[in-house]
């Protein structure tokens, strides 16, 4: 045999007599004998000891200590139960068509397919579904599952979109399980509630929290919300917020968070009062359309300036700046730089709840105006009118001097062609501020320049509230001039000036 072969086996078998050794020693110092070092070994080294144990057969508590909690736990499982089977899930499908200009200046119109989730809640026997508007606007398909997990076709059948409110139609035989609109008058601070939705697309989900506040508002045109705790999250939109009752007292809408692109729930979400939802249902499903009462009357707050100008030291009120002519306002006799202190005996502490209280009366009723004017407290009588963004709702012009005949505004904004919307309670939320185009007439004055989808800031530097605030500046400066309008588009602003529009003789 070769002697260094002789000498590599020798160093094999020290290495291998040494780590015996080692292993031997340790499995004894570890408790273990030489049988187990054996065991060991024909086992791959997976040594396993069985471990005794006794699980506990009894909860930390006695269910008669806690009874009080027991029925709680109980009585909130029969709730959900309750109200589940009459919340559904909302898909929706559409095509949103885009105007882009190519490296030579052509216009190329881009289509691309959209979806969108929600949540709604039945309200009637016949399948009547509420949601939020934002939740099915542009939207073409509409699809809502149900309870048992089917799905079934749905249609549009009216909108509000200052309430941020839809109803639709499922198109499906009933009769279906609706939840009862409760009297959100009635709703406490701090009293329990369930937020019903579907986050996220998961499905039907349950959250429970307290009504942290009330008379919470995003923007001056829009009614006032209620505050939850209650989780909501992305899909939750249009779901109801329900009472110990089973009965709606809110649908959802939207949440606070400071991340604007990935929001997620903060402990801040909002709700609309059950009372403006079943308001506009009954208008929606009698009429098609929602109705709001109307005065013409541009209001602001009292702050020191205001005060120190008018020479006003009343505790409460708001000071009008503006009449829009022909209104109920002008007729009742309003001027501006008075003081409306009172609306139907109900004082008035901001602009913002006149104009709730406006926007809430039937149309035609009469109402008192507790006015503060020149150191004299007078009382006006003004018929509240029907409000609409729609052109035909809109007063005529002052006529500049010089300018002759007045044109029609319905003549000239056929004329410009462009109709928008108010902003939804999630855009807001946002913090955007305007109305949004909806569509364009073509070969119209403002069709070459503006495209749906567009944010309009401002008439004239003059910021827009809503809809109907756009028309009547929008009418009275295209009667008389050229029209600028702050325009904002993917996030870039832009300013466009609408030509003043050729008069039909």
């Amino acid at each position: 045999m070769n002697p260094g072969f002789r000498r590599l086996l020798a160093l094999l078998a020290v290495f291998f007599t040494a780590f015996t050794a080692v292993s031997v020693m340790r499995t004894c110092r570890s408790g273990g004998s030489f049988r187990d070092w054996i065991t060991g070994i024909s086992t791959n080294g997976e040594h396993f000891r069985p471990e005794k144990f006794t699980l506990p057969e009894k909860g930390a508590v006695d269910l008669g200590d806690v009874e009080l909690l027991s029925r709680i736990n109980d009585e909130y499982a029969h709730l959900t139960r309750a109200v589940v089977p009459s919340v559904v899930s909302i898909n929706t499908a559409g095509i949103r068509t885009e105007r882009m200009l190519d490296l030579w200046g052509r216009t190329q119109v881009r289509r691309y397919p959209t979806q969108g989730q929600g949540s709604g809640v039945i309200v009637t026997q016949e399948g009547h579904v509420v949601t939020n508007h934002h939740v099915i606007a542009g939207q073409q398909k509409i699809q809502v599952t149900l309870h048992d997990g089917k799905s079934h076709p749905a249609r549009l059948i009216g909108e509000d979109t200052l309430l941020d409110i839809a109803v639709l139609k499922i198109d499906a035989d009933g009769p279906f399980s609706p939840l009862k609109l409760g009297d959100s008058s009635k709703a406490q601070v701090g009293q329990l509630v369930f937020a019903v939705g579907n986050p996220f697309g998961l499905g039907e989900t349950v959250t429970q929290g307290i009504i942290s506040a009330k008379e919470r508002s995003l923007s001056d045109n829009q009614r006032d919300l209620f505050q939850t705790d209650a989780a909501i999250n992305p899909g939750n939109s249009g779901g109801p917020l329900v009472n110990l009752r089973g009965e709606i007292i809110g649908i959802n809408v939207a949440i606070f968070s400071p991340d604007k692109e990935n929001p997620g729930f903060q402990g801040v979400g909002f709700s609309i009062p059950a009372n403006d939802v079943k308001d506009a249902l009954f208008q929606i499903l009698e009429r098609g359309r929602p109705i709001r009462g109307f005065l013409g009357v541009q209001m602001r707050d009292l702050d020191p300036a205001v005060r120190a100008a008018l020479q006003y030291d009343g505790d409460h009120g708001s000071a009008v700046v503006g009449i829009s002519p022909g209104s109920p306002a002008q007729a009742a006799g309003l001027l501006p730089q008075d003081i409306v202190v009172s609306f139907n005996g109900v004082p008035i502490r901001s602009a913002t709840q006149l104009f709730t209280l406006v926007q809430g009366t039937r149309i035609g009723q009469a109402v008192t105006l507790g006015v503060w004017r020149n150191g004299v407290a007078i009382e006006l009588k003004a018929t509240i009118a029907e409000s609409g963004a729609s052109i035909q709702a809109l007063e005529r012009p002052v006529t500049p001097p010089g300018q002759g005949r007045a044109r029609d505004p319905e003549e000239i904004l056929q004329t410009l062609g462009i109709e928008v919307r108010d902003l939804s309670v999630p855009e807001r939320m946002r913090g955007y501020r305007g109305v949004v185009v909806t569509s364009l007439v073509a070969n119209s004055v403002a069709a070459k320049q503006l495209q749906p989808g567009d944010l309009i800031v401002a008439v004239n530097d003059a910021h827009i509230t809503g809809a109907r605030e756009f028309y009547l500046h929008l009418a009275s400066s295209a009667a008389v001039q050229e029209t600028a309008l702050l325009v904002v588009r993917e996030g870039k602003s832009s300013r466009v000036i609408l030509p003043l529009p050729p008069q039909n003789e």
